[in-house]
């Protein structure tokens, strides 16, 4: 098992935007969270020998990465592996022998086949994503009139040939519901748009599937 950490607000943000997420739900959908949840939806479809376990949180305890200093810091979504139970004789320790314990982290400490299963869970979840089109931009729901439907927006991407609805339960972690909607760009479902959180992704010819995007801004009335 392997945790992947995922920051929830996205630290880039300005404070419009997180004005906006938190009025509409959207804590938990930055695009680190969406990464975190291909990771785990990629390890249900190929046996890489890991089984990802979701954490919504940037970080542990008393420690960061480069994941959120290098990358979220900077608006990119990333996202951080960790053992499961880690060894902290090994970790932010000097290579020393004391009291009989050796601590430090040298090559015989490491554990070279967990760290092959996590290599292919990366390139599991990597290689589709890099010959996905990109993700949609400029998500929009539509909020300019009271109704129980949910009508969604979005630009086209590149090289997509068709596009997928997803929804879950506001109290839900991962998505519930998928529906294809061909190429086109907009699409109501008879769903209530209170009850759910909804997103887009796009898929080309072959079915690689880009990330998803929740609605990045609601057109309310008069918007």
């Amino acid at each position: 098992m392997v945790r992947v950490f995922s920051e929830d607000l996205p630290n880039a943000s300005n404070e419009r935007q997180l004005e906006l997420l938190r009025a509409l739900g959207g804590e938990s959908d930055s695009p680190s969270r969406e990464l975190a949840r291909y990771i785990s939806d990629t390890a249900l479809s190929y046996d890489t020998g890991v089984k990802p376990l979701l954490i919504f949180r940037l970080d542990r305890y008393l420690r960061g990465g480069d994941h959120s200093s290098l990358f979220n810091a900077q608006g990119f979504p990333a996202v951080r592996f960790t053992e499961y139970r880690e060894d902290f004789q090994r970790q932010h320790q000097n290579v020393r022998t004391e009291g009989g314990i050796e601590y430090g982290d040298p090559p015989q400490f490491v554990d070279f086949e967990y760290v092959v299963r996590l290599a292919r869970l990366n390139a599991a979840t990597l290689a589709p994503l890099a010959a996905a089109p990109a993700p949609p931009v400029h998500v929009v729901i539509l909020a300019s009139r009271l109704e129980n439907d949910s009508t969604l927006e979005w630009h086209a991407s590149p090289g997509a040939s068709r596009y997928e609805i997803l929804w879950r339960a506001t109290s839900s972690p991962d998505w519930e519901h998928a529906q294809e909607v061909g190429s086109s760009t907009a699409v109501t479902l008879p769903l209530s748009k209170d009850n759910g959180i909804f997103a887009v992704r796009a898929l080309d010819r072959e079915g690689h599937r880009s990330l998803p995007v929740c609605r990045s801004r609601s057109a309310e009335a008069n918007s």
